[in-house]
């Protein structure tokens, strides 16, 4: 049994449930958000803050990404969707593509996939060879250990949703005309692979959760619970950042 397995995937929320607690989360966001940028707060700027969104396809990523920005001024964060690398990418270290989109002190970035898919789709697809992506478990956690311990709050979320969900969602985009063009045909070969992605995300799981940077597991199955959750969750590793931050910058005695 994996960490999916053990995801209760019935949990959702009213309506109205929904509403005040996205509010109140939304609320207490936009105020991290402001003191992690300087803009209130006597103690100027914080760590930066780098929101990777990784899970299923369909899985409700960019959905929790608006809800999460929505009451946001659009100059205090950047979003970036990361697909397969192209030919110049392809050139360099697999992480090259993500460094200069790493914030830096007071800054926000969120990321629609991520250096992960080297551990899943890359996996998965035969992409990299198995030499590099059983390496880059270690490469991952070094990488993010520095970051964090140089002033960055990294936040992992996985989506998951059920097999059965991904596909009534998939036919719904099929025959929506203004958001078929979310649905490609590589959609549909990566569900003929579905046990394989579970099988390469239970492994990252278990090699690149740490404590600096730990993964949080979120039900996408009911959008209004993933969205409140994703975000309650989001604004707690803020202020274990800030605490981690204020510990690491404190001259000791």
């Amino acid at each position: 049994m994996g960490r999916l397995d053990d995801l209760d995937l019935s949990v959702k929320l009213s309506g109205d449930e929904y509403e005040k607690r996205l509010t109140a989360a939304q609320e207490r966001f936009v105020e991290l958000r402001l003191t992690l940028g300087g803009q209130i707060g006597d103690k100027g700027q914080g760590p930066g803050l780098l929101v990777i969104m990784e899970g299923a396809d369909a899985g409700g990523k960019g959905g929790a990404i608006r809800r999460i920005v929505e009451r946001l001024d659009p100059r205090h964060f950047s979003v970036y969707a990361y697909a397969k690398p192209d030919d110049r990418e392809k050139r360099h270290h697999f992480l090259w593509r993500f460094w200069t989109k790493i914030p830096g002190l007071g800054g926000l970035c969120l990321f629609d996939r991520s250096w992960y898919g080297r551990l899943l789709v890359e996996r998965v697809e035969k992409f990299a060879t198995i030499e590099q992506w059983t390496r880059a478990y270690n490469e991952i956690v070094e990488f993010e250990r520095s970051l964090v311990l140089e002033g960055v709050i990294l936040v992992k979320i996985y989506l998951h949703v059920s097999a059965d969900e991904q596909l009534a969602r998939f036919e719904s985009r099929q025959d929506d005309p203004l958001r078929k063009w979310k649905l490609v045909e590589e959609d549909w070969r990566n569900r003929d692979k579905w046990d394989l992605y579970i099988e390469a995300a239970e492994d990252m799981f278990e090699r690149t959760d740490h404590q600096l940077a730990p993964w949080d597991i979120v039900s996408g199955e009911n959008k209004k619970w993933a969205r409140v959750t994703i975000l309650e969750t989001l604004n707690q590793r803020i202020e274990d950042g800030i605490t981690r931050w204020e510990m690491l910058n404190t001259p000791s005695n």
